[in-house]
């Protein structure tokens, strides 16, 4: 059973978001970005309420601007999605899940160390160059459920 519903079309759009924000870091690094992007969808809490498909995560809007840099910059999100990330954004939606990014809902790739907390939310780890940031306990159960 996959963790969240999905369509062929939620499956390109995280695979290229994957590729925007972690190509860099591999399979393991898009891996995570496409776990974050789940978590969100799960989370329906703090940042992330009402937030019913894929496409609502990857296109929010929070603070006059999208969530993700790759969207508001274009970079390689608006590329195709190719064969390898999509396969990887499969997986991420029916079942991976791995620290640090396994209850994130937040990461950021700094100019220098990771910071304790991303606002006011406690680091969870780092995989290369992302720092990932999991919600303060007891304020988003949702996220901790398969």
């Amino acid at each position: 059973m996959a963790r969240v519903k999905y369509t062929d079309n939620d499956v390109d759009l995280v695979a290229r978001m994957m590729r925007a924000e972690a190509e860099g870091e591999g399979k393991l690094g898009m891996l995570m970005v496409g776990n974050v992007i789940v978590n969100r969808l799960k989370a329906n809490c703090l940042d992330f309420q009402d937030l019913r498909s894929i496409r609502d995560v990857i296109f929010q809007i929070q603070g006059g601007n999208y969530s993700f840099e790759a969207v508001q910059k274009g970079n390689v999100f608006y590329n195709r999605a190719r064969s390898t990330e999509r396969r990887l954004a499969r997986q991420t939606l029916d079942f991976w899940r791995q620290h640090p990014s396994k209850y994130a809902l937040w990461y950021f790739n700094p100019y220098g160390e990771c910071p304790p907390t991303w606002y006011d939310q406690p680091f969870a780890g780092q995989f290369k160059q992302h720092c990932y940031y999991e919600p303060i306990a007891d304020t988003c159960e949702s996220v901790y459920r398969w």
